[in-house]
């Protein structure tokens, strides 16, 4: 008997491809779904069967599959110019895209450094934070502050400031120390307990301490976890007034996703979570309802992170924008008071060629796009809302969650096989059940999403699975 193509690469994937974020000896008996091509927000496999990009595959997609404007981008500049080093040389799009992030910022942040993705960029931060310090003759101030269920990498440097057991258990004899600080979260109206315990541990360490590292607005990893601007707002406040500098991770929430380019963005206009946490169906950030500006100065974090959806998808590229004050601490004539990080591929034109294509798209009008998209997913969802299982249906921007109470064992494996014969493409992250698609939802597409999510939902619950289960289970499908 001849096995189907679509069989034939998953078997020769299993034997030679070691994936990631992946327990081998089960994907064995769970094969990688075999992709042979993409078009918009869908991807093919090679029976010919499709599937929705649900997650924007690892929450990269920005405008669907094989775009013909970023493909185009690239292909100009494969014809000119697909690498240089950027030690020693420079080029248009790397210059023209660290002028238009710093822009962005209103020049606050107007120096950028260039990294090939998000770890690396975390890695980057980390360490300009300390040599900063340590070049203005305040080398004792070496600790980092991380919130508790934060992500923010997988790297030994990146995983010292995350607090997701399942990756970090393992590597923890190699990690140096970090502090986790309780994470605000609008399901638990925390965010005043969570500022009180950020404020005492800076009161008792800022003298060691170099940084404190956040996801702004949503924690991606432990379960898309919500919380207000004006937590950030306070946080910023606090480390300015002990001294400390603040590294904003917009790595998943960056490019739009939350309804503004920059995540942090939002902390400069007025703050609605004060009437309660974010629920599908309000005016999803960056809509009308959310643009009075605050008065007083706008404060930026000292780093933000770009990777991810920087490139629509296309290639990787991680950047790291910082502030004048923290380029000036390196500013020297003694080679070791520089910066001394490098890698092969830094500022690589082809992936600059291609971020520069998606900030085109921005200053096209994407984020009214954006929030039009918004609204049409939270008309689609609000009637879970009412579900039984439920819990929590919560959206900001182009993200949106909910979870899913007696989820039951392996429920996010489940849930994820369950939806391929609905054409859907998703992982959920435990019992949390989330969506982060490209940007191109109309009505259609999103009463789709919501009928096949619903009918996935109803389907796995009626399984006769065992309850309960750790986090660490469907940790491969997070």
């Amino acid at each position: 008997m001849t096995i189907s193509t679509q069989k034939d690469w998953q078997q020769r994937s299993l034997a030679a491809v070691w994936h990631p974020c992946t327990q081998m000896a089960r994907a064995a008996m769970v094969p990688p779904l075999a992709i042979a091509r993409g078009a918009g927000p869908w991807l093919y496999d090679f029976d010919g069967a499709r599937y929705f990009d649900a997650n924007s595959s690892w929450w990269v997609n920005l405008f669907g599959h094989a775009d013909a404007g970023l493909n185009d981008a690239i292909k100009q500049q494969l014809d000119t110019l697909p690498h240089v080093m950027l030690a020693g040389c420079t080029h248009a799009p790397a210059v023209r895209l660290a002028e238009r992030l710093s822009a962005r910022t209103g020049g606050a942040l107007g120096h950028v450094f260039f990294g090939s993705d998000g770890a690396s960029a975390v890695e980057i931060a980390l360490k300009q934070s300390f040599h900063s310090w340590r070049n203005l003759g305040r080398g004792d101030k070496r600790e980092f502050v991380c919130l508790k269920n934060g992500y923010h990498g997988e790297t030994i440097g990146a995983l010292a400031v995350t607090d997701v057991a399942v990756f970090r258990d393992a590597y923890d004899p190699l990690l140096m120390r970090a502090h986790i600080v309780m994470s605000p979260d609008s399901r638990l109206a925390n965010e005043a307990a969570a500022l009180t315990a950020m404020r005492d541990l800076l009161a008792e360490r800022s003298a060691t301490i170099a940084a404190v590292i956040v996801e702004p607005l949503v924690q991606g990893a432990a379960g898309m976890v919500m919380y207000s601007a004006g937590y950030l707002r306070a946080l910023r406040k606090l480390c300015t007034e002990f001294e400390v500098h603040l590294i904003v991770d917009e790595i998943a929430m960056g490019c739009g996703r939350t309804g503004s380019f920059f995540a942090w963005e939002q902390t400069f206009i007025e703050d609605l979570a004060s009437a309660g946490p974010p629920q599908a169906g309000d005016a999803p950030s960056g809509g009308s309802a959310c643009t009075r500006e605050r008065g007083g100065q706008q404060l930026w974090p000292d780093f933000i992170l770009l990777s991810k959806g920087i490139t629509g998808g296309t290639l990787p590229l991680s950047l790291v924008l910082t502030t004048e004050a923290v380029f000036q601490a390196f500013w020297s004539e003694d080679v070791t008071r520089g910066f001394l990080h490098s890698h092969s591929y830094t500022g690589n034109a082809l992936a600059c060629a291609a971020a520069n294509a998606v900030l085109d798209r921005f200053d096209a009008g994407q984020l009214e796009r954006n929030a039009a998209q918004a609204r049409l997913l939270a008309e689609s969802f609000a009637p879970l809302a009412v579900h039984p299982r439920v819990a929590h249906l919560r959206q900001l921007g182009m993200v949106l969650a909910f979870d899913v109470q007696d989820a039951g064992l392996r429920f996010a494996e489940r849930f994820h096989l369950a939806a391929r014969a609905h054409q859907l493409l998703i992982r959920p992250i435990g019992n949390t059940v989330y969506l982060m698609p490209p940007y191109v939802v109309d009505a259609e597409i999103a009463s789709f999403l919501a009928r096949a999510v619903n009918l996935t939902l109803d389907e796995v619950l009626a399984q006769p699975m065992n309850k309960g289960i750790a986090a660490e289970d469907d940790a491969h499908v997070a």
